[in-house]
Formats: C-alpha cells, sequence, structure tokens
C-alpha cells in the first residue's frame, strides 16, 4: 500500500483503490435491473460485496494519511494540480461520466421498438434517435478534449512541454 500511495499520491491511490466497491455496486445496479425479468440474477450478493468492500475501502482511506509521501509532481494530486488542470480534469469527469451513463442506458433499453419506429419512418423516434448518437458524439469529444487539455496543462505545471 505503501508503494501505491508513494506512486500514485494521496489522491490517485483513493481514486484508483475507490474500483474496489465501486465495480461490484455496478453489478449490484446491472443485477437489479435484469433479476426481476430472467430470475437468474442475483443482486444482493453484489450489494453484500460492494457494501463490505465500501467498509474496506473507508478504512484504507482513514489510514492513507499516515502513510509518507516523497515530494515529486504527480499527475492526480489535487493539492498540486494548477487551476486550468482541476477545471480540464473535472469537465473530463463529467463527460466521462455522461459517457458511462450512455452506456448504461444502451445496455439495459429494448431497443427493439426504436428500430422499428425508426425504420419506419416516424419523425418523433428518429429525433430522439438523433440526438442520442449526437450525446455519445458529443460525450465522446469532450472526454477526448478535456483529457487533451488537462494532459497539456499537467505538462506546462511540470515544465516538461
Amino acid at each position: 500500500m505503501n508503494a501505491m500511495v508513494d506512486r500514485f499520491g494521496r489522491t490517485g491511490f483513493a481514486a484508483l483503490s475507490s474500483l474496489i466497491w465501486a465495480v461490484p455496486m455496478a453489478a449490484w445496479a446491472g443485477s437489479a435491473d435484469l433479476s426481476p425479468v430472467d430470475k437468474t440474477a442475483y443482486p444482493w450478493i453484489a450489494l453484500g460485496i460492494g457494501l463490505v468492500m465500501l467498509a474496506v475501502w473507508i478504512v484504507l482511506l482513514t489510514r492513507l494519511g499516515r502513510i509518507p509521501v516523497s515530494t515529486r509532481q504527480r499527475r492526480f494530486d489535487i493539492g498540486q494540480m494548477s487551476r486550468p488542470e482541476r477545471i480540464w480534469i473535472l469537465a473530463g469527469a463529467a463527460f466521462a461520466t455522461g459517457l458511462i451513463a450512455w452506456l448504461n442506458a444502451a445496455a439495459t433499453v429494448d431497443w427493439g421498438p426504436l428500430g422499428t419506429a425508426v425504420g419506419a419512418g416516424k419523425a418523433g423516434p428518429t429525433v430522439l434517435a438523433a440526438a442520442l448518437a449526437a450525446f455519445l458524439l458529443v460525450m465522446l469529444i469532450g472526454a477526448w478534449f478535456s483529457w487533451r487539455r488537462a494532459t497539456a496543462a499537467f505538462q506546462t505545471r511540470t515544465g516538461t512541454r
């Protein structure tokens, strides 16, 4: 744990280690959606694992402040970030969240009726399909652009640019 905190910094370690509870919680959310339909998913197991791992993560975070960290520039250390870097990281996180929401919706929605309606030439469903495609495109471009700008801000901060 000490080596990972020294490598990624406290903020980076906290973000990276949050996956230990976020992934089981995402599995719980997905299985809770599908369980009433196919009766094969067991959402309460994933929820239990996610809650236990959330408790483990909180314990990790309480011990994080006591771990010594060498003083060097780190990419995702909030205390070291410049204002533009923080803004672009936040924008990138917002676009990535929108992309994840779109993917979640795409995975859990029955697209058959929309495809049939678009194929029949109905205006409302066609506009909806175009809006969904535009949303996906904006989220992808926004995440890419924000990442590029955050990288440039990091390089400016560290003097590598």
